[in-house]
């Protein structure tokens, strides 16, 4: 009878425990601000008179096959908001983002460091950047700026209309559209344009991961979709058209065919391409793996949106120029399809490398950012950043859930990692697409990964921003390169 009392009295204290702890998850769950959503897509104006990027000479394009857009999603849970926009443009610079981001500051109180404005990379739009054999068109440049702000501004507004939301994730993967592209030929180069018959073997790794974060109502409404990949976006449908490119393409049928607003971010791809694939199938196949990680999704806590934006310095590389004029004219006469297009593609490195030779060992400043919805954080880095750089970041990250968003915030060209800069090839020829110098890669990496650290612990103060980390290494009497040269400074 005793040992029976006893037994009851600890049943009847535990039931009285699991109702205190369940009414306090209930009041604690009360208190937690609920995850409101907003999503916009705002068209950017272009027309058939705007220079096109995307080649090594520039172009005109003959109408369009799809719209280019500025695709906007914002979070907001209590008075905390962050922001993303995907832009169809080759490239984004510093000098019009910012600007762009203190108007949406103005409009909505979101400030720019929590705000992620990413360049899709598309290659049939019309240019935003000094590269090559052209500059950037400045009335494109003016509209997208606009189109930034309308998009941001216009998501925001939108948070009203879905004020309690889910989030589910999962990590799907597309292992078939792309590959590392800088293949080992032969005669010891690396594969850009041209003959290929005589490849041995890819010099580095190709990210299959496909990230596909949705957002819905309680009701399981669409509201935004946001997916990730790492193959450079090269590919319309209709040869000599403006286009999104097969991303951007199979974004706007998914929005079509599933609802909300789709927008993508290009993963770690400065050295894959697709080499294969047609257009058409290359669209089939991310949307079918888009729609199979959405499927699979599962609801995921948001407890936080935070956001860490920070400066990084590098320098622009020294270089040898009748080693650069080797390595270009002999690739060149050997691999394109005439001497004519040999010639003249070999004329266009010339004409940048005369023009960066004066800025040689010059410091120049960007930014890296990080962006945590709950477990998932984004690494947002200004280049076209080789995908082992990716990965590396991805395995030393601290979240649960990583990826990166290049071509984000700014653009600094590409940037190797150190073996990739001693292979050699197109990605590493000096010039407006390629001139930090070797080691900015494995810089930009360890930045990352310490302000993951420190987004992850809930320690960063962006108030007072960090000097960039790691600091640039002493010049030791060498000029070394390791900063992008920006359109203001030349």
């Amino acid at each position: 009878m005793f040992r029976k009392s006893i037994v009851n009295l600890a049943s009847i204290g535990f039931r009285l425990f699991l109702t205190a702890l369940v009414a306090t998850a209930g009041s604690a769950s009360a208190a937690d601000p609920s995850l409101r959503v907003g999503a916009a897509a705002v068209e950017i104006p272009c027309d058939d008179t705007m220079d096109m990027g995307g080649g090594i000479h520039t172009w005109k394009a003959s109408g369009a096959e799809a719209p280019l857009r500025a695709t906007a999603i914002v979070l907001a849970r209590g008075d905390d908001k962050l922001a993303i926009c995907s832009c169809d443009a080759i490239a984004l610079h510093q000098d019009f983002v910012d600007p762009a981001l203190e108007r949406v500051r103005v409009a909505t109180g979101i400030p720019p460091e929590r705000i992620l404005v990413h360049a899709t990379h598309t290659h049939t739009s019309p240019s935003t950047v000094r590269v090559h054999a052209y500059d950037r068109d400045a009335r494109f440049v003016e509209g997208l700026a606009t189109a930034i702000v309308d998009s941001i501004v216009a998501a925001d507004a939108d948070l009203a209309a879905n004020p309690d939301c889910r989030f589910r994730y999962r990590l799907g993967e597309e292992s078939s559209v792309g590959q590392n592209s800088r293949l080992l030929l032969g005669d010891g180069t690396i594969f850009w344009v041209g003959k290929r018959d005589d490849a041995v073997r890819p010099t580095g790794p190709f990210d299959t991961d496909l990230p596909v974060l949705a957002f819905e109502t309680e009701a399981g409404a669409p509201v935004a979709t946001l997916f990730n990949h790492s193959t450079h976006t090269i590919g319309a449908r209709q040869p000599g058209k403006r286009s999104p490119a097969f991303y951007g393409l199979a974004a706007q049928e998914l929005e079509r065919d599933r609802g909300g607003v789709h927008l993508f971010l290009q993963g770690a791809s400065g050295s894959t391409h697709n080499l294969t694939l047609g257009v058409e199938e290359m669209v089939t196949r991310i949307k079918d793996a888009v729609t199979r990680a959405h499927e699979a999704a599962t609801p995921l806590p948001v407890g936080r949106l935070a956001a860490l934006k920070e400066p990084f310095e590098f320098r622009i590389r020294a270089f040898d120029e009748s080693a650069e004029e080797e390595a270009v004219t002999t690739y060149c006469a050997k691999r394109m399809g005439t001497p004519g297009e040999a010639a003249a593609t070999a004329l266009v490195f010339r004409t940048q490398r005369a023009e960066i030779a004066p800025h040689r060992g010059e410091t120049r400043k960007t930014s890296i950012q990080t962006i945590a919805i709950g477990d998932v954080a984004i690494v947002a880095v200004p280049a076209e950043l080789f995908t082992v750089l990716g990965q590396e970041i991805k395995r030393s990250s601290p979240f649960r859930h990583t990826f990166i968003a290049e071509l984000s915030n700014d653009w600094v060209g590409y940037v190797p990692d150190r073996r990739g800069h001693g292979l050699g090839g197109y990605q590493t020829w000096m010039g407006y697409h390629s001139y930090c110098e070797p080691g900015t890669g494995e810089r930009m990496v360890a930045a990352a990964v310490e302000q993951l650290e420190r987004l992850h612990a809930g320690t960063g103060v962006m108030e007072a921003p960090r000097p960039s980390s790691p600091s640039l290494p002493p010049r030791d009497g060498r000029v070394p390169s390791d900063a992008p040269i920006h359109l203001q400074d030349r």
